[in-house]
């Protein structure tokens, strides 16, 4: 069994942040890429948005908020993103870490889980349904696009959001679906904090995995 040399991985605190100004700088960085470009992780807020995946369904917006609402190249349905909430953004090229896509999406999930068990907070898949919740409600979301085997969008954690933006939504696509938060279960530590433990997970799940010779 042959391992793969240490993969460069870079990290950027970018603070709070417009929502389609990163969301271009993320398609203009993955057209950009070459197989000697460094992946990237970026950890940030936005201000208040709605983000409709590019197969979503407009009825999902139940009413009018005041609130932007941004159709972008994602998969997935509709969600809210805001201040209080933790966004990663993982700019990965899948081939040269050998995951496949769902691969991808279980390492995203295995990462939040983790996080929040940091904080005493039990999380789970849910079957059907991507993202981890706690007791059926959603407490984070995840959304990717792969264009030339790389990825960009990532996941977004609640983590002191305010949540009122969700009640106009059918979040995710799922009609009565309760959103909840870290703070609702006691926890005190903000973005930055929990961001760090976050992280710390990601780069964990994302190291080099052993290449299998074969003959």
């Amino acid at each position: 069994m042959q391992v793969v040399d240490a993969l460069p991985l870079v990290v950027r605190r970018l603070g709070l942040v417009e929502y389609e100004p990163t969301w271009a700088a993320m398609r203009a960085f993955t057209d950009a890429r070459t197989d000697e470009t460094a992946d990237e992780l970026w950890l940030l807020e936005h201000p208040p948005v709605f983000t409709l995946g590019q197969a979503g369904k407009p009825e999902h917006l139940l009413r009018e908020t005041g609130i932007p609402l941004v159709k972008i190249d994602r998969g997935g349905q509709i969600t809210y993103h805001g201040p209080g909430q933790i966004v990663v953004y993982l700019l990965i090229d899948l081939h040269r870490r050998r995951l496949k896509v769902r691969e991808m999406v279980t390492l995203m999930e295995q990462a939040l889980i983790d996080c929040l068990a940091d904080y005493g907070l039990a999380a789970a898949r849910k079957d059907g349904a991507p993202g981890v919740y706690i007791g059926g409600d959603k407490i984070a979301a995840l959304g990717l696009r792969v264009r030339n085997g790389c990825s960009y969008h990532g996941l977004a954690l609640n983590v002191d959001a305010d949540l009122a933006p969700f009640s106009a939504i059918n979040p995710c696509g799922y009609e009565g679906l309760k959103t909840i938060r870290m703070k609702d279960f006691g926890v005190t530590d903000g973005v930055a904090e929990v961001g760090e433990h976050l992280l710390a997970h990601l780069e964990r799940l994302l190291a080099p995995r052993p290449a299998i010779d074969r003959p």
